[in-house]
């Protein structure tokens, strides 16, 4: 009887002791950043909470702020199903509220300014809803007043399970659909953003996307997906080649913006994980650049 091969989760598990093998001092202690893109969740057997984004944020780098992305957590368990998505931006507004105060109370004794955590807030609204979108918008806003700028529908969708690299299982051609667009509509009104996670096998979803609605701001998440994995292994140059005449095509749009982030994945094919001891800044940053530049230079 032959065994039957167990799922590999798409996110590399957090290995302290592994980290611990290798610091270095921030390059640039003193540089005011604003982390745009991180998660609070309690999965199962996968915990990462504020005050695990607190230690992180305090680790040698400046980090003023920090912008929380949505990742299906601390939904609410009862009500409708199109307001369970508020539970968690409700969740993170009190963590950002707490934060807030810190801040304040710092500043207020004359003592270094720390991170305001999830100063901004993207969450999830189920676009598909359509016109029903409009009222759970509202619901957000008045969940976070000030601090909700926008939400994420990710649309990471492949056809073969050893290419995909998130958790989410949108179904196919999301960005396109009609009743999604209706909904997508709603976020301009609002001064809403919208952050698109997808691959770049899906790079031209996004880019119809954006020629349809250019009064709305659209945020790219992780480099636009460039796939390391499954049929995509050993093929780093080829999917380069394809990911960024895609990149450079939706760099056109005016509407858009690319978040440099996300590349640590298991989705982005690098062995990183796989080695002894975990990497330096020089080894990720030659790893890194060239996603990295080629992004700067398509979108400035």
């Amino acid at each position: 009887m032959s065994a039957v091969p167990q799922p590999v989760s798409p996110h590399l598990p957090i290995r302290p002791d592994w980290l611990a093998l290798h610091t270095e001092a921030a390059l640039e202690p003193d540089l005011p950043i604003i982390d745009a893109h991180h998660h609070i969740w309690d999965h199962a057997h996968n915990r990462y909470l504020h005050e695990d984004v607190r230690a992180d944020v305090s680790a040698g780098h400046r980090i003023v702020a920090t912008v929380f992305a949505e990742c299906s957590a601390m939904y609410r368990s009862t009500g409708p199903d199109a307001l369970k998505s508020l539970g968690e931006t409700e969740y993170v507004n009190r963590v950002a509220n707490d934060s807030a105060q810190v801040h304040a109370e710092a500043i207020a004794g004359g003592q270094p300014a720390p991170c305001r955590i999830a100063a901004g807030i993207v969450g999830n609204v189920n676009l598909l809803l359509g016109d029903e979108a409009s009222a759970v918008l509202d619901a957000h806003l008045a969940a976070a007043p000030g601090r909700f700028k926008g939400i994420r529908n990710s649309s990471v969708y492949h056809p073969d399970p050893t290419a995909r690299g998130s958790l989410a299982n949108p179904p196919p051609g999301l960005l396109r659909d009609a009743q999604f667009r209706r909904g997508f509509a709603h976020l301009a009104p609002r001064g809403l953003s919208f952050d698109a996670w997808m691959y770049h096998t899906q790079l031209d979803d996004v880019i119809d996307l954006a020629q349809a609605f250019r009064g709305t701001t659209i945020i790219l998440n992780h480099v636009g997906g460039p796939i390391g994995i499954g049929p995509y292994a050993g093929k780093r140059d080829a999917v380069f080649k394809e990911w960024r005449a895609s990149m450079q095509q939706l760099a056109r749009c005016e509407n858009v913006v690319v978040k440099l982030g996300g590349m640590g994945m298991r989705v982005f094919g690098f062995d990183f994980a796989d080695k002894p001891a975990p990497p330096d800044s020089a080894a990720l940053a030659r790893a890194w650049a060239p996603c990295v530049n080629a992004c700067i230079e398509a979108f400035g």
